[in-house]
């Protein structure tokens, strides 16, 4: 090809005649098929009054020859050429949907003009790839177990070393984050867990009337040993919060990790309560604030979460929940309409009968107990209408339970895989310097490598209609 400067152009072409080239596929149009579609890109070379404009539709252009070239697969520029002859667009095959979609979108062909036998075909694996790029997305959008968050915890050990005693800060904060990193870290979890087990079994001991002592005043007070140990254990955990709050290599990201916050709401609770004891007293005069009080101290159940922190399967389990959330709502929205149904039909069959559906909203708790296969049998149907709705209200309740089970469980399965490569990343972060990260060869470099060495390959249109359908 050969870029010249043009001093004129003329729009009119000699014989109604325009040569395209693409990719090495030489043919001609003749310009009465192009102006039949002017909003594609070769019927609006028709119009192009200036080299500076056809040079925004083509790639190059010759001069003395008049011919256009275009960088494009040059296989699917038959389907192009069968397009202005008929009219009618066919799928290419060999094509992926993206790429297809790329290739009609670069030639401005829109996909209106799909031939009926390929219009339904085309649009169901469209559809299917917008369904499969959402699950992809929906998997590696989580906090603990995208893909990328590899090279972000590799970029956040690049941060130590700008600081003090970085190294040691760094084995530090990964001794306290990751339970598999170490024989230390190991320790470090297994204590952390065995203070959060014997917090909640403190907590539940409290709840009982034998270890609830009575003061002179007739009002409760903690039983002495189960005190000492509440306090060791939220001096404990202040000291996990306030030593992984130290060391984090960004504080932004730690507050926003649901984990950390997980172990803050941990102890707010134990000082909020604290303090409103030493300001105020413990006397029962306190009213409202007292069932604020009452309501921080049951926040204590929330510790049982910080076990999250110590095991991949808890952590899989919270990714697969945040990220299922359709399959939940759909849940949610079939047991809503059953529920509504079913227990409208029982309040019809039973309400004579005062069995417990004496309102349509009293046999909404019989319908959500019903359709869940729970079953207290606190109320029952006792005719054989009622009986026959608290039939069909089981069975379907079995039906939509099981639907979305093996659509959550995949994905527990996906996450939880993706959760022990972090893991392995994390063990094998000090073998290897982490501002190398950047520079390890993506998929498609090394595809591209080992292409242009093997034999098979003679030139590089084959290699890019290899490479091509990847994406």
């Amino acid at each position: 090809m050969v870029n010249k400067t043009l001093h004129y152009w003329d729009p009119a072409f000699e014989d109604g005649v325009i040569n395209i080239n693409v990719g090495g596929l030489r043919r001609r149009l003749s310009s009465s098929a192009l102006s039949k579609f002017p909003d594609t890109r070769l019927g609006r070379l028709l119009s192009c009054d200036s080299e500076e404009s056809i040079l925004q539709l083509c790639d190059d252009y010759d001069v003395t020859a008049k011919e256009f070239y275009f960088d494009r697969n040059p296989g699917f520029f038959l389907y192009v050429l069968h397009f202005y002859q008929t009219g009618k667009l066919h799928v290419m095959e060999e094509l992926c949907v993206f790429s297809f979609c790329q290739e009609i979108e670069y030639w401005g062909i829109n996909e209106f003009f799909l031939d009926s036998c390929c219009s339904y075909r085309y649009h169901e694996r469209k559809l299917e790839s917008r369904h499969h790029n959402w699950d992809e997305e929906s998997e590696v959008s989580s906090v603990d177990t995208s893909p990328d968050e590899i090279s972000d915890f590799n970029h956040d050990l690049l941060h130590y070393t700008t600081l003090r005693c970085g190294n040691l800060r760094k084995r530090l904060w990964l001794t306290m984050e990751n339970p598999g990193y170490s024989i230390p870290s190991k320790l470090f979890s297994f204590v952390s867990i065995s203070v959060v087990l014997v917090s909640i079994a403190t907590m539940c001991i409290h709840s009982m009337e034998e270890y609830q002592l009575v003061d002179e005043d007739g009002n409760t007070m903690d039983d002495p040993v189960l005190e000492y140990l509440e306090y060791f254990c939220i001096s404990w955990f202040t000291f996990e919060v306030t030593a992984r709050l130290l060391l984090a290599p960004d504080l932004k990201k730690f507050f926003k990790h649901p984990l950390n916050l997980i172990d803050i709401v941990s102890v707010l609770p134990f000082y909020f309560t604290f303090l409103v004891d030493m300001t105020m007293g413990k006397e029962p005069e306190l009213g409202n604030l007292g069932k604020v009080v009452q309501v921080f101290r049951l926040m204590r159940i929330f510790r049982v979460l910080k076990l999250a922190r110590h095991s991949t399967g808890l952590r899989s389990l919270g990714a697969t929940l945040k990220h299922s959330y359709r399959e939940v709502g759909i849940l949610l929205l079939y047991l809503a309409v059953g529920v509504s149904v079913f227990s409208g039909v029982a309040y019809t069959a039973e309400k004579e009968e005062d069995v417990g559906f004496d309102t349509i909203p009293a046999c909404w708790w019989w319908g959500t107990v019903s359709m869940t296969t729970v079953g207290y049998g606190d109320v029952v149907p006792v005719t054989i209408a009622g009986k026959l709705a608290a039939s069909g209200c089981i069975l379907g309740g079995i039906l939509v339970v099981a639907l979305p089970i093996t659509i959550i469980f995949n994905k527990f399965s996906h996450f939880y895989r993706r959760q022990k490569a972090l893991e392995a990343a994390v063990r094998n972060s000090d073998k290897k310097d982490p501002e190398d990260s950047d520079n390890y060869p993506s998929q498609e470099s090394e595809i591209l490598s080992e292409a242009f060495q093997r034999d098979d390959i003679s030139d590089h249109g084959d290699l890019t209609r290899r490479i091509l359908p990847i994406h």
